[in-house]
């Protein structure tokens, strides 16, 4: 146990907050290469979908420079770029090299070469510069952070004045039937997907506990005001099932 006892959940389980991380990183690095398979089958594409109302909300523009946390294989920076134009940039920071290595070979990355780099890196201790980017996403990612309050904190630190945080993530759906019936779905279907494609049950066994662990809407817009976001807002999507999150340095 950590000298202070800080404890936090990992999935269902609770766990010294220095065994989070690596846990983590254990999840991510064993289903890096089927992670993009495996996306669009549990969500059945519907991911894509999310993301591309994250890209209509979010209106990226030229010249701007995109931070994306937890930005793995470079779903959410291929579509910055290619809705900014060719003077925008994108940089994909993610603790888990092996999900950056994935990111690398896929075709969007050779065309956007010149306008991507790609960062090792953790979401609660960044290693940027202050007041670097006009955007700061991060996809289904925010609630494997130890420490969510640090990572907030740390993404309104390396937004300029004016900069921009959007957060795409699952959520509650607020009916309590239709609750019931995607956790029906998610702990009896996403487990055993996870098992037949990628060999890695318990690592999709955790994703699925992890979601339910993390804040609802409204807790988590005020968890950002307190980080010192301004103009917060979020909108359901798919009746709740994820949740986009937006925020402004001012």
């Amino acid at each position: 146990m950590s000298p202070d006892n800080r404890t936090t959940h990992f999935g269902f389980q609770t766990v010294d907050e220095d065994q989070k991380a690596g846990m983590v990183h254990g999840v991510f690095s064993s289903v890096a290469s089927k992670y993009d398979i495996m996306n669009d089958l549990m969500s059945m594409g519907i991911h894509r979908v999310w993301k591309d109302a994250m890209m209509d909300w979010l209106a990226p523009r030229p010249g701007q420079h995109l931070l994306d946390v937890a930005g793995g294989t470079g779903d959410v920076s291929f579509r910055f770029l290619g809705r900014a134009g060719e003077t925008a940039r994108a940089t994909v920071c993610d603790m888990t090299a092996p999900m950056l290595e994935e990111g690398r070979k896929r075709a969007e990355a050779e065309k956007m070469a010149e306008r991507l780099d790609w960062v090792c890196g953790d979401a609660m201790a960044l290693p940027f510069p202050s007041s670097t980017f006009d955007v700061y996403t991060i996809s289904f990612g925010i609630r494997n952070v130890t420490r969510i309050p640090d990572a907030l904190t740390e993404a309104y630190r390396v937004l300029k004045p004016g900069g921009r945080l959007m957060v795409l993530e699952f959520s509650q759906i607020p009916n309590d039937m239709m609750q019931k019936a995607y956790d029906l779905y998610s702990f009896n279907v996403i487990p055993k997907m996870g098992e037949v494609v990628t060999g890695d049950r318990d690592s999709y066994q955790y994703l699925v506990e992890s979601i339910r662990k993390f804040p609802d809407q409204d807790t988590f817009a005020a968890m950002i005001r307190e980080a010192g976001f301004e103009q917060v807002k979020y909108r359901n999507l798919s009746l709740g099932i994820a949740a986009l999150h937006s925020g402004w340095k001012i």
